[in-house]
């Protein structure tokens, strides 16, 4: 008897050991990264900052402000980090599945292994509809509001914050990957049973309304981006529910 609690402790020391060992590896890879992302940071903010700029066109001064004295460092280090994080989650993904993969079944493998592949893919195509589709627009929509070029006795022109501007740029793009994940979700549910393609075709209307109502509150108040996120969502869902379909008669 007390062999075999010797024998757990050292099972349950041997695993603790080796996830801090995995947890470190990660640490310095995602050291890494931020001193690159850092280093590259100026290239990253224009890449950012590269919407604005189109939708200020008719601007002769084309510029962002910060009023507080750290307020660009402390811009600059957000973005270096968001990056970093990005750049390095594959690697966290990884060492999260040869920590846990040892004690799964083959069966469970199979099942786990290719979802590892989609997360990351389905947040990078919810950055890029973001970027290239949803942030001209919103961006285009805000500057309407600056009557600076018009010869008015009163005028209103935009003065964006570094700090605001990049914080709202994450912001939205943390929502959109988020969303993306909805068919990510689906599919993993429908592989384990725990839904159907019949059971999301009848909860549909109330996952339009659920849709719209976290759309609203992850978005910036404006409807543009709520309508932006929630659009392409519902289409994600009916495409889930196709591709549901397709998995269950394979599964029968």
């Amino acid at each position: 008897m007390i062999l075999k609690k010797n024998n757990k402790k050292v099972f349950l020391s041997n695993h603790l050991i080796e996830l801090r060992n995995r947890f470190l590896y990660f640490f310095l890879f995602f050291t890494v990264s931020f001193l690159f992302s850092y280093y590259f940071v100026e290239d990253i903010f224009s890449f950012i900052i590269n919407p604005f700029v189109d939708s200020i066109e008719f601007k002769e001064n084309k510029r962002l402000i910060y009023t507080g004295l750290a307020e660009a460092f402390f811009s600059y280090l957000k973005l270096a980090l968001i990056s970093a994080f990005i750049i390095s989650s594959p690697y966290f993904i990884y060492q999260i599945w040869a920590f846990v993969a040892p004690g799964l079944l083959k069966k469970e493998k199979k099942i786990i292994f290719p979802f590892l592949f989609l997360i990351p893919l389905m947040f990078l195509l919810g950055f890029v509809f973001l970027y290239y589709f949803i942030i001209p627009i919103a961006w285009d929509f805000f500057i309407t509001f600056d009557s600076s070029g018009l010869e008015n006795k009163f005028t209103l022109e935009l003065e964006p914050k570094i700090n605001e501007y990049i914080s709202l740029t994450l912001k939205l793009a943390f929502a959109f990957g988020l969303a993306f994940q909805l068919p990510t979700v689906i599919f993993l549910l429908t592989i384990l049973g725990l839904t159907s393609p019949n059971d999301l075709q009848k909860k549909r209307r109330f996952v339009i309304v659920i849709i719209f109502l976290i759309s609203a509150l992850i978005t910036p108040p404006d409807i543009i981006s709520q309508i932006g996120l929630a659009i392409p969502v519902i289409f994600l869902y009916e495409f889930s529910i196709f591709i549901s379909k397709f998995f269950e008669k394979k599964k029968n």
